[in-house]
């Protein structure tokens, strides 16, 4: 049985983007590039309501390539227990309440057993602070955290 991945928008928003002059956003965008080519047969992959609705915003034509990506990708159901998770990660603090809808991807990973949530985004989920924060809260309501990382920290050895 394969690991499963919680496919996070930035995932799909640097799959589908057209090339960044931004050095940082570039690197990112070609490991992103890469581990979808090299790695991703090797997990069960999902998303959510809440990336197919980010996906859907902006450019029509951006909008057009995001949403070809997740064709054929399993979304997770944005559950009662997912939201009372998500409400409960801003509520103690693990997640701050700018990031509230980024709680809601790691409480619908979690409430849904996936093993990992992989992401760009570093600020407000995939960093050191955040995830102890995150895995502790999840912890403590009785919940086991997905592993949240970005594609280079998942591309095997």
């Amino acid at each position: 049985m394969a690991a499963s991945v919680y496919l996070e928008t930035t995932i799909i928003s640097y799959l589908a983007a057209l090339p960044s002059r931004d050095l940082v956003v570039a690197a990112h965008q070609e490991i992103t590039r890469q581990w979808w080519r090299d790695r991703r047969q090797d997990f069960d992959m999902f998303v959510s309501a809440l990336v197919v609705r980010e996906v859907r915003a902006g450019n029509p034509e951006a909008v057009r390539r995001r949403l070809e990506i997740l064709e054929g990708i399993p979304s997770l159901g944005l559950t009662e227990e997912a939201r009372a998770l998500g409400r409960r990660l801003v509520e103690t603090g693990a997640v701050s309440y700018a990031a509230r809808a980024d709680s809601l991807h790691i409480a619908v990973a979690t409430v849904h057993g996936v093993d990992y949530l992989v992401t760009w985004n570093c600020r407000h989920i995939a960093n050191a602070e955040s995830r102890s924060r995150i895995v502790r809260t999840c912890h403590l309501l009785g919940y086991a955290a997905p592993i949240l990382c970005t594609p280079e920290e998942l591309m095997g050895e």
